[in-house]
């Protein structure tokens, strides 16, 4: 039995993590309302906050508590990159998917932990902090909608239609996204959304396609992969496979992201 089994059949082991996710996106949200983010740059210019920090040591002091066997994958620690050479199960967390957004105050960014076993994501929970939402789910388990009242409710992919809504940025687009557009022989209607949002815009069934012909990682990805595979979606490289995890290179192929088969 995996891992992610003991979780879904445990009412209690699923209501500690979600909230879990609840106590990160709270916090996330109490910096977010004030003025001084404590912004910082990494090596590779990308940017880090108080919030990912934050964040992040909530994750992981949680996760310590609930599967202490289990080691923990951070974008936060360069050493826990680590980890997967030696144990093909673990956590991996994205504190704050969307820092740029979070510092540009446009509601756009996440929360997201997702647990790794023999190089597949198996179950992941996503946090939308700024519409006090929390997302689960992963293939074979469904996925669901959490909301702050304690209510929640399964979401589902959609079926193809006439029009194909794709989630891409109408500002940004590339070559390759572009091309991979045109390709699709059929009317497109162009969908935003900032962070692993646009994995979850298909899952919710409100978008059918979302490509990523640009670099990601691994922690951008996974939980909201894992709640797509609930839903009834998938997620592919260009050969037709799933992404797989704990690579020596924590770099992501380009990938389609579709709500229907």
């Amino acid at each position: 039995m995996s891992f992610a089994d003991l979780i879904f059949k445990s009412e209690d082991k699923r209501s500690f993590l979600i909230n879990l996710l609840w106590k990160a996106n709270n916090e996330i949200m109490s910096i977010y309302d004030n003025s001084d983010f404590n912004v910082t740059f990494k090596s590779d210019d990308s940017p880090l906050t108080k919030a990912d920090l934050a964040a992040n040591q909530i994750l992981i002091d949680g996760l310590s508590t609930f599967s202490p066997q289990l080691p923990v994958v951070t974008e936060e620690n360069k050493d826990s990159l680590k980890i997967p050479e030696k144990n093909d199960s673990f956590w991996l967390i994205d504190p704050l998917d969307g820092t740029k957004e979070f510092i540009k105050r446009n509601n756009e960014f996440t929360c997201n932990l997702a647990l790794i076993e023999k190089n597949k994501v198996t179950y992941g929970f996503v946090g939308i902090p700024a519409k006090g939402l929390v997302y689960e789910g992963g293939y074979g388990f469904g996925s669901r909608k959490h909301y702050s009242d304690a209510n929640y409710e399964s979401i589902k992919c959609t079926n193809q239609k006439d029009v194909i809504r794709v989630v891409a940025s109408k500002s940004h687009l590339n070559k390759e996204t572009i091309d991979f557009i045109k390709n699709l022989g059929k009317e497109t209607e162009l969908i935003q959304a900032g962070s692993s949002l646009k994995f979850i815009k298909v899952a919710e069934g409100n978008a059918d396609l979302y490509p990523r012909m640009a670099p990601t990682c691994e922690w951008d990805t996974a939980a909201a992969h894992a709640i797509v595979e609930g839903a009834g979606g998938s997620v592919s490289d260009n050969k037709g496979k799933s992404l797989v995890y704990g690579k020596k290179n924590i770099l992501n192929p380009f990938f389609v992201v579709r709500g229907f088969s």
